[in-house]
């Protein structure tokens, strides 16, 4: 086999990867520009009303001032072009500096790049390594009723990964403070994909988490429909041949597996090059 090829075995994780960054720009987006950086792909949906703001300069839109994207984002939500999340997020320039914020929901709209974590809460058993899975609760917005991490979340503004993590643990499946304190940071994923809220370039923050046996997760904040622990074989399996993971959580999966030597060294290599090189 070629080393540049993927084995029988591991082609069909190579589409998830593929899935999450399908995203070809700028397609019918427009660059937004601050202090002669790009940040953001505006959407043609909310493009006429950024131009009435006097933002548009001949082919881009040009932000002299980061701080207005909250109220931007406020009238965006208020004339019905998105609906709002009512959640902040911060907005970074190339080099991580904060230079505003923005609502979460508005953020595909003017392609801005996400943050957010993922947790993979391991435990070692007798009979192997497992996993806590989570299924979203029917009532979520995106992704109702998909399998997900025991924790995930977006990065509210003003918060490290680290912060988020001990945060969401806590809301999402009830882990106490010094047990989500424990988490090791292991990658950094990031991806771009049109999605029907809009562009989606989100950065991942992945953490593992080696929880006690005794340990069970409860769905604090309802976000959660029921927590499974399964046999980490067995995911492999789910990941391999079925879609019932939400799109992002198979990238962190495949990460996992990567480390966990699930794949031959050649196939590794050739999952993780494709994982890291994305950029969005």
């Amino acid at each position: 086999m070629s080393d540049n090829i993927l084995s029988p075995q591991a082609l069909p994780f190579l589409r998830h990867i593929e899935r999450c960054n399908q995203a070809r720009l700028p397609g019918e987006r427009t660059p937004l520009f601050y202090q002669g950086r790009q940040i953001g792909w505006i959407a043609p949906e909310i493009a006429p009303a950024l131009t009435l703001k006097g933002l548009r300069t001949g082919t881009s839109f040009i932000l002299q001032d980061a701080s207005i994207l909250e109220s931007l984002g406020h009238e965006l939500a208020l004339s019905g072009l998105y609906t709002s999340h009512n959640e902040l997020f911060d907005v970074r320039d190339d080099e991580d500096n904060v230079i505003g914020q923005i609502d979460r929901g508005a953020i595909p709209l003017f392609g801005l790049p996400a943050e957010g974590i993922h947790l993979n809460g391991l435990v070692n058993t007798p009979d192997g390594l497992k996993i806590w899975i989570a299924r979203r609760s029917a009532s979520k917005r995106l992704d109702p009723c998909k399998l997900d991490h025991i924790v995930a979340g977006g990065m509210s503004a003003g918060l490290t990964a680290t912060e988020t993590l001990i945060k969401e643990a806590h809301e999402e499946a009830g882990i106490p403070e010094a047990i989500a304190q424990k988490a090791v940071p292991v990658a950094r994923i990031q991806y771009a994909l049109e999605r029907a809220e809009g562009l989606r370039r989100d950065i991942l923050h992945c953490f593992d988490l080696y929880l006690p046996n005794n340990f069970v997760p409860v769905a604090e904040d309802g976000e959660v429909e029921s927590f499974h622990l399964e046999s980490l074989s067995d995911i492999f399996c789910r990941v391999r041949d079925t879609n019932d993971f939400k799109f992002n959580v198979n990238l962190v999966l495949i990460d996992l597996f990567i480390r966990q030597n699930f794949f031959s060294v050649t196939d590794s290599i050739i999952l993780a090059k494709a994982l890291r090189g994305h950029r969005s």
